[in-house]
């Protein structure tokens, strides 16, 4: 996987106001990178790559494709040479499409001539390569003719020097906080797509945490060293397989041939002209926009639409790295709402010929013994639903039982415990009780530290063994013993 600056994270960058309006814009980029890094390594040391699985995927659709059009659109004054006013980059790129008087024309063709070649270029054996030379062949067009287009020279210097080790600025960590970790969480999930997408030389995937860690090495040293955060980059990595690289060594040989043509060529770079380097930029965030991905969220369902839409939408317009942060948040929230709606409850029903499972019945009858096997999760605002789907304990129900089979369920958590203590309350009003079959020592547990298990009485509770099915069976056979001895009030 090949490490460097990518479009997502500048776009990040770029909504910085510390970095954008601060008084030592460099020093906060710096620190920034270091604090992205220190947040990718901390992630990877302490095998955070799971985490991953909590972003769903209409939020990612969202995100990445409105990051692909933010990258468009945040090239239009470089692409045309006006200086749009707005407060996001889309007023602003609405404003340059409703100011063609005040566009450069000239900086706008060699802008299209870019993209022009390097469709054409990619075309041919070049491939991937045609994007750097439509680039040097329009900037050099216009160094040669010496038009009046912004050059990269026009806004910052290009040493010929190598840069040396600076170290961050502790004063301005609490303000980079949030977009160390937008940024962090943006390299991560580019990073993991790559790696799904790029098996080892072995046929093995990478694992998620050992890239979290290497990619947090790269950006400590790239923050030392005066760079900006970086992250994995899906072109680079297209780019170096696709020229024949064999081994994790060909990231390094290009490392170091970089640096050479800085030492070399440094004032030569200086002549690329903005048009042409925003025109690559475009060609990037265009394709990073996918069509297919946002057409198979809107027809998932309701629920993934309005979430990819609402992702989508804010990192259009909000700073994207409070953008991320709502979208982990939207994940979180999303997961949650599905997993305490994911509960059933099924009845199954043994006889001499076997076990078959049905629909619970609404309400407990007389000498009645019924098992009860809930589905999903058990734990906090699913409780509820469990209890709902519970058949009621009314003024007819006597000398029943009602077993609720826990097998697999590790954790049930304060709010189910509650419910459980109420229904067993219920149910010994009406002269019947329940059974508990569980199979783990943490619902063991549990039962003793709320209280729930003296309530049950020990004799009703009954730990699982590795035979499935043979510990309700007993516990079915000990409820129709004791409807059986019960006497009849009268």
């Amino acid at each position: 996987m090949a490490v460097q600056a990518t479009g997502a994270m500048a776009i990040v960058v770029s909504d910085v106001s510390v970095i954008s309006s601060g008084s030592d814009p460099d020093r906060a980029l710096f620190t920034l990178a270091v604090m992205t890094g220190v947040v990718m390594l901390a992630a990877g040391i302490f095998k955070l790559g799971s985490l991953l699985r909590w972003v769903s995927s209409p939020v990612m659709v969202g995100f990445i494709n409105a990051v692909g059009v933010n990258i468009v659109l945040g090239q239009f004054e470089n692409f045309t040479g006006y200086e749009a006013d707005g407060a996001n980059r889309v007023l602003r790129a609405l404003d340059t499409l409703l100011s063609p008087g005040k566009l450069q024309w000239l900086t706008v063709a060699v802008g299209l001539s870019t993209i022009v070649l390097i469709i054409v270029l990619e075309r041919t054996r070049l491939g991937p390569l045609g994007m750097v030379v439509a680039i040097v062949a329009t900037s050099g067009v216009v160094a040669a003719f010496g038009w009046d287009v912004m050059q990269l020279r026009d806004i910052t210097d290009v040493p010929r020097a190598l840069p040396l080790p600076v170290l961050p600025d502790l004063r301005m960590i609490p303000s980079l906080i949030v977009p160390a970790v937008a940024l962090a969480f943006v390299g991560l999930v580019q990073g993991a797509g790559i790696s799904a997408n790029f098996p080892n030389p072995d046929g093995e995937y990478p694992d998620a945490s050992q890239d979290f860690s290497g990619q947090g090495i790269a950006n400590i040293a790239a923050g030392v060293f005066q760079g900006m955060p970086v992250g994995g980059s899906m072109s680079a990595s297209s780019l170096v397989k696709t020229a024949g690289a064999k081994s994790k060594a060909a990231l390094l040989i290009a490392g170091v041939v970089m640096g050479l043509l800085i030492l070399v060529l440094g004032d030569v770079v200086g002549y690329i002209s903005m048009p042409a380097l925003a025109a690559l930029l475009m060609v990037v965030g265009y394709r990073t926009v996918k069509p297919d991905d946002i057409k198979a969220a809107l027809l998932a369902g309701k629920s993934s639409a309005v979430v990819m839409l609402v992702t989508f939408v804010l990192t259009m317009i909000i700073p994207l790295q409070n953008a991320v942060m709502v979208g982990i948040g939207i994940s979180i929230i999303l997961y949650v709402i599905r997993m305490s709606n994911r509960i059933t409850v099924k009845q199954w029903v043994i006889d001499e010929k076997g076990l078959r499972e049905t629909e619970p019945p609404e309400e407990i009858g007389v000498r009645e013994v019924i098992v009860l096997q809930p589905y999903g999760s058990l734990f906090f605002a699913a409780a509820p639903l469990f209890e709902e789907a519970l058949p009621e304990v009314t003024s007819t129900t006597s000398r029943s039982v009602v077993i609720i089979r826990l097998r697999g369920k590790d954790d049930l958590g304060a709010t189910f415990m509650e419910i459980l203590a109420r229904y067993v309350d219920s149910l010994n009003e009406a002269n019947s009780k329940l059974m508990l079959v569980y199979s783990n020592d943490r619902v063991s547990d549990q039962l003793e530290a709320t209280g729930v298990a003296s309530t049950i009485g020990a004799e009703n509770t009954y730990a699982s063994d590795e035979w499935v099915g043979a510990t309700v069976r007993q516990a079915y056979s000990d409820a129709l013993e004791w409807v059986e001895d019960v006497p009849t009030d009268n």
